[in-house]
């Protein structure tokens, strides 16, 4: 008789599921650390750039224009008008990083209590807040945002109103959906039923229950927003030169993509990497604090 034990209850059966899933938290948790560390070594060049010997983000020199990365004293080459293009980098991103933080902040928090109103408050006040929510999802958020900053003026801070305001609805959206499902549970009954208010009950119960998918949503949301600010200052509408900026860099030296690319890569490439490295660092945030997505998740 074949006394050979089967998959399922052999030792490597019993414990190759659980090496599988320890696995793939580890890859996940590297993927959050690499995007996560990234991001920190950027904005920590960005917060000490007064502190390091660079050149004048601003200064012109046209003696040493259009000068190829890895130049002594240029690591990243100069611009068209001979800015050093590491200075203008960091600098860069000082205004980039802290707007997108900003916005990130500003909708995060408007659009998440609109949608705690709107999901546990029933009646007039809760059909109006999702009628303007729909009415603001109706256009797409660039568009919202380029028209919002038309109103306003060209500006770095009318563009970082202009993103905040565009992003609410994605918020208030999402956040809405996590309250309907916490509305009916038993907890919530109880507190009703012992008396609290309904501002306590949103304080209290819902909101520590909604906050994991707002950190989540925000943790890549910031990334998004920091692209959205590079495409508002493409177009002339934020920061205006020669302030330097990821956006306004791009547009000031797409004329001379043929001569001189790396000008137009430079600042591409840091934009492009800082949505990458949130967005992974969002991923791992979902897969960390959401049980559901991290049960049976397989691969990258």
């Amino acid at each position: 008789m074949d006394q050979t034990l089967p998959a399922a209850s052999s030792p490597m059966g019993r414990f190759r599921a659980p090496r599988v899933r320890v696995a793939t938290l580890n890859r996940l948790g590297v993927r959050g650390l690499g995007g996560g560390g990234i991001v920190l070594l950027i904005a920590t060049a960005a917060l000490v750039a007064p502190l390091l010997r660079l050149p004048d983000p601003t200064a012109v020199n046209l003696a040493t224009r259009q000068l190829p990365p890895l130049t002594p004293g240029h690591p990243l080459g100069t611009d068209m008008f001979g800015r050093d293009l590491l200075s203008r980098v960091l600098w860069g991103g000082r205004l980039s990083l802290s707007v997108g933080l900003a916005a990130a902040l500003i909708a995060s928090t408007v659009g998440s209590s609109l949608g705690i109103l709107a999901g546990y408050l029933e009646g007039p006040l809760s059909a109006f807040i999702m009628r303007v929510i729909d009415g603001m999802l109706a256009f797409p958020s660039i568009l919202l945002a380029i028209v919002v900053v038309a109103v306003l003026g060209p500006s770095l801070a009318n563009a970082l109103v202009a993103i905040a305001i565009a992003s609410i609805p994605f918020y208030a959206r999402m956040v809405r959906g996590a309250v309907l499902s916490v509305a009916t549970q038993d907890y919530i009954l109880a507190a009703v039923g012992i008396g609290e208010s309904t501002g306590q009950i949103m304080a209290r119960h819902v909101l520590p229950n909604v906050l994991s998918p707002i950190l989540v949503t925000m943790s890549s949301h910031i990334g998004w927003v920091v692209i959205e600010v590079a495409g508002l200052n493409f177009l002339g509408l934020g920061a205006q030169p020669p302030s330097p900026e990821w956006g306004a860099m791009i547009a000031e030296s797409r004329q001379y993509v043929s001569l001189a690319p790396y000008m137009v890569l430079v600042p591409a490439g840091v934009v492009t990497l800082v949505g990458v490295c949130f967005s992974l660092l969002g991923d791992a945030a979902r897969d960390a604090l959401d049980p559901a997505t991290r049960v049976g998740h397989q691969g990258f």
